[in-house]
C-alpha cells in the first residue's frame, strides 16, 4: 500500500480558496433583491374557544322562556317527582325553609342545555319578603340535582347571586354535565346564566323602535375574544327587561370552557327626548341573527 503525503502549504491554499468561494456566494445571495432577508411566517389564526362564531344558533329568540307549572311535559313531571327529595335537602341546607307551603315554580327553558330541566322556585310572603332559588335536574341521569340560592326573605344569600362563586360553580358543573352541546350557542349560555341567577333576561332586538322617554340599551350583545389574556372569551349583553332599570351582564370564560368571573351592573343607557333631533345611536356588535352565532 502506498501512502500519499499532502504538503501543508497546498492544504492551506485549498482551504483558503474554498472559503473565498463560499464568502463570494453568500455575499452575492444577500445582494439579490429577489430573495428576502428575513422570511416571515404568519401563524394560523387561533379559533375562538369554547364558543365559536360560525355555528347556527339553536333559537333566534333573544329571551329565556318561562313556562308555568301546568305547562310541564309528563316526562318532566316524573323527573321532578324523582328529584323532589334532593331539592328539599339542598334548599334546607341553604336555609330556604322549603318544607313550608306556598312555594310555586316555573320552568326555565334554555335550548342550549337540552339535557337539563331548570326550575325557578318562588315564595312570596308580601312586600320585601320573597324567597327565590333555581334548581337544575339532569335529564339523562348523568349529574346531580343542584340549586342556586337567590333570595331568602328579601335578602341575598352570601352575596348577590349573579356574581356569587356558588352560582358560578353550579353553572360550571352544569356545563360539564351537558358536554359539548353547551358550547353551541354563546348567547344562549349568557341568557341562561342570567336566568339561573334570578333574572328573566330579554335583549331588545337591534331594530327595536325607541319611544319618547323610553330608555334603550346602548349595547345589545357581544362576544369579545381577549387574545392578550390567553384567548379568554367575554360574553356581554344588556338585559332590557330588568327592573327597576336595565342591567349589563358580563361573563368571562377560559378556552377550556370554565366560567371564572361574572359581573352584573346597571347598563349604560340613552334616553330619546321629544326635542332631540338626533337619531338614536347604538354601539356596534348587534345580536347575532338566526344562521349566525
Amino acid at each position: 500500500m502506498v501512502l500519499f503525503r499532502v504538503s501543508p502549504n497546498l492544504l492551506s491554499a485549498t482551504l483558503l480558496m474554498a472559503l473565498c468561494v463560499l464568502s463570494t456566494a453568500l455575499h452575492g445571495q444577500s445582494q439579490d433583491p429577489q430573495i428576502p432577508k428575513h422570511e416571515r411566517i404568519v401563524p394560523d389564526p387561533v379559533q375562538p374557544k369554547p364558543f365559536t362564531t360560525v355555528v347556527t344558533r339553536r333559537t333566534p329568540m333573544y329571551t329565556v322562556e318561562f313556562r308555568s307549572e301546568d305547562q310541564l311535559t309528563q316526562h318532566d313531571r316524573l323527573l321532578l317527582a324523582d328529584a323532589e327529595a334532593s331539592i328539599a335537602e339542598h334548599a334546607g341546607f341553604a336555609g330556604l325553609e322549603y318544607q313550608q307551603s306556598s312555594w310555586i315554580y316555573r320552568q326555565i327553558v334554555c335550548p342550549t342545555f337540552p339535557n337539563h330541566l331548570f326550575l325557578r322556585y318562588t315564595r312570596n310572603n308580601g312586600t320585601g319578603d320573597m324567597s327565590v332559588f333555581s334548581a337544575s335536574i339532569p335529564r339523562n341521569g348523568e349529574g346531580r340535582v343542584r340549586i342556586v340560592p337567590i333570595l331568602k326573605r328579601g335578602y341575598s344569600l352570601f352575596s348577590p347571586a349573579p356574581i356569587n362563586a356558588l352560582t358560578i360553580s353550579a353553572f360550571n358543573h352544569i356545563r360539564a354535565e351537558e358536554g359539548e352541546t353547551a358550547n353551541s350557542d354563546w348567547l344562549g349560555n349568557a341568557l341562561c346564566y342570567a336566568a339561573l341567577a334570578g333574572s328573566q333576561p330579554q335583549i331588545r332586538p337591534p331594530d327595536a323602535e325607541p319611544a319618547v322617554h323610553k330608555p334603550i340599551p346602548s349595547l345589545t350583545a357581544v362576544m369579545d375574544v381577549e387574545t392578550q389574556t390567553h384567548g379568554m372569551q367575554v360574553l356581554r349583553f344588556d338585559d332590557a327587561a330588568a327592573r327597576p332599570h336595565p342591567m349589563e351582564w358580563s361573563m368571562t370564560f377560559t378556552r377550556q370552557g370554565k366560567l371564572i368571573k361574572a359581573t352584573h351592573r346597571p347598563a349604560s343607557m340613552m334616553t330619546v327626548n321629544p326635542a332631540s333631533q338626533k337619531p338614536a345611536v347604538s354601539r356596534t356588535w348587534p345580536v347575532p341573527q338566526s344562521g349566525q352565532n
